[in-house]
């Protein structure tokens, strides 16, 4: 019977931590649990920027060929305005020469 008092505070003690523990494993958990849903919420704002800036350097590779297409454009009228502006400077000459 003496040892009936170590016993049982040794099982009351016992089931305490247990319990505690298993209490500390649910918030461990729960935690966890939110540490992921963070994680997948800033995966998926990452996502959503890197698909902004995919669809903005596509849009600037557009832009930039329609500017190589109007370059060659005014490239080709400068040429035919010189060669029009040639031609008429060499008529002007046979006429005042």
């Amino acid at each position: 019977m003496k040892n009936c008092p170590k016993i049982c505070s040794f099982l009351t003690i016992s089931v305490l931590i247990l319990s505690s523990c298993g209490d500390l494993n649910k918030e461990v958990e729960k935690r966890l649990n939110q540490l992921v849903n963070k994680v997948e919420s800033l995966d998926s704002l990452i996502n959503k920027e890197v698909d902004k800036v995919l669809t903005l350097d596509s849009l600037i590779d557009s832009e930039s060929e329609k500017v190589k297409q109007l370059d060659s454009l005014i490239n080709k009228s400068s040429s035919k305005l010189d060669s029009i502006s040639n031609k008429s400077n060499k008529i002007l000459e046979k006429i005042f020469n």
